[in-house]
């Protein structure tokens, strides 16, 4: 769920910012500024703003779409920059208005950054759910904190070693969903794709 909500609040956040270069520094600047916080203080004083318990798992969901909105946010901006400026113009100048320019040709080409940075809030997300458990939260980390108090060192590998597996499994799943969403992203000449881009654009028009 929050690799979900980091992602669906970060794309038109990181357009913003892409659009208008004055709220550039604003929108990304506060979104570096939010992974600076610490993850259990961050933990520990959600309960007292969203007004839920300490243990309640939605704490654990917030704080996680917070660091993966401020990991997604930068490379959103940096992802819809990279559109190519000829293909956007061809988009405005056959007739596609701003928001059909965004769904047929702005975020499709920005798809492969977006799931690149995707990949990393998965990581992430993985690495840092297991601090939950240090507030309560029941997760993978009760492997850690539980092999740490019974000096079981085979629990703590287990924990690692189901961390690394869910981990890659997330990896996996992402790169097979842009394999089929985004079949024009596999390597291919730069120039050539982007005169198909411009050819599908006028066709379309």
């Amino acid at each position: 769920m929050p690799i979900v909500l980091g992602f669906v609040l970060a794309v038109p956040l990181g357009w913003v910012a892409n659009r208008w270069q004055a709220v550039r520094g604003v929108i990304v600047g506060g979104g570096s500024l939010l992974y600076t916080i610490p993850s259990l203080p961050l933990f520990v004083i959600l309960p007292y703003l969203l007004g839920t318990r300490i243990t309640d798992p939605l704490n654990i969901v917030v704080g996680l779409s917070v660091y993966a909105v401020a990991i997604m946010v930068r490379m959103t901006a940096d992802a819809f920059a990279a559109v190519p400026a000829d293909v956007i113009d061809s988009a405005t100048a056959v007739g596609y208005s701003a928001w059909t320019r965004f769904w047929s040709v702005e975020f499709p080409l920005a798809g492969p950054v977006l799931l690149a940075g995707m990949r990393v809030v998965s990581a992430s997300t993985v690495a840092l759910v297991s601090v939950g458990a240090l507030v309560g939260s029941a997760n993978i980390g009760y492997l850690f904190t539980d092999g740490r108090q019974r000096q079981f060192l085979e629990e703590i590998l287990v924990g690692v070693a189901a961390s690394l597996v869910i981990a890659l499994v997330f990896d996996a799943l992402l790169v097979a969903i842009g394999r089929v969403l985004m079949p024009w992203s596999r390597r291919t000449p730069r120039r050539p794709r982007r005169r198909a881009v411009l050819a599908t654009i006028e066709r379309g028009a």
